[in-house]
């Protein structure tokens, strides 16, 4: 006489389901190692107890290599079934969703531009400030500079004030491009950039013509009033 069927439901003696937790974990580990002897196949097994001990197999050298080529195939069979094949018609539905998308894409492309533009912008404004101040104070001592052999000091100072001026100017003409080009929703938050290259620096007419000389040598576009020095 055969047995009965057995009803799955969760065994109440503790005893008893701790036994059967056993029995049926070692049965499953061996059938798992079985599979992957007999079929060649890469088999990876997680067993977690009620007490949350952890009982694990894997066919291959790793678990994680395993599970990394579980994900990979996980996430490509839920984009074969989200998306609608590449051969196949668009309808009405799907190309909208498509183009809002695109659109959500270069909104995101081009708020990060214009974030790292900005952030650029505002360090440049800064070491501007800087330069500024460092003028004003150079303005109060440049005779003083100038007469105790000063000048090289002075040329240098001049040329790293006019490059960060080009740099601000570029920069500006870059954003202010860009806010041509950005949606009409976002123009209030840019302001193009106003700058001059012609920044005054305070210095004695009667320093020596060999500041202009030098440059000149040293192969460096300087503006006009550069040359006057």
């Amino acid at each position: 006489m055969g047995r009965g069927k057995v009803e799955l439901k969760r065994i109440e003696n503790k005893i008893n389901r701790q036994v059967t937790f056993a029995k049926r974990r070692n049965g499953l580990l061996k059938k798992a190692y079985e599979l992957s002897v007999l079929c060649d196949a890469e088999v990876a097994l997680i067993i977690f107890s009620s007490r949350g001990k952890l009982y694990e197999f894997c066919s291959s050298s790793s678990m994680s290599k395993t599970l990394d080529r579980y994900q990979r195939c996980s996430r490509y069979e839920a984009i074969d079934m989200n998306q609608p094949s590449i051969d196949g018609q668009f309808g009405t539905k799907e190309l909208d969703q498509l183009e809002r998308q695109v659109d959500a894409s270069l909104k995101q492309i081009m708020s990060t531009k214009n974030k790292y533009l900005l952030d650029q912008l505002y360090d440049l404004q800064q070491k501007e400030k800087t330069l500024l101040e460092v003028n004003k104070s150079l303005n109060r001592k440049s005779n003083s500079t100038v007469g105790r052999g000063g000048c090289n000091d002075l040329r240098v100072l001049i040329l790293v004030l006019y490059s960060v001026l080009i740099k601000l100017e570029e920069l500006s003409a870059t954003l202010h491009t860009s806010y041509r080009c950005r949606p009409a929703q976002l123009e209030q938050f840019f302001e193009p950039l106003k700058c001059s290259n012609t920044m005054q620096i305070g210095y004695s007419s009667e320093a020596p013509d060999s500041i202009a000389a030098s440059a000149q040598d040293a192969n460096v576009i300087l503006p006009g009033w550069m040359h006057s020095l």
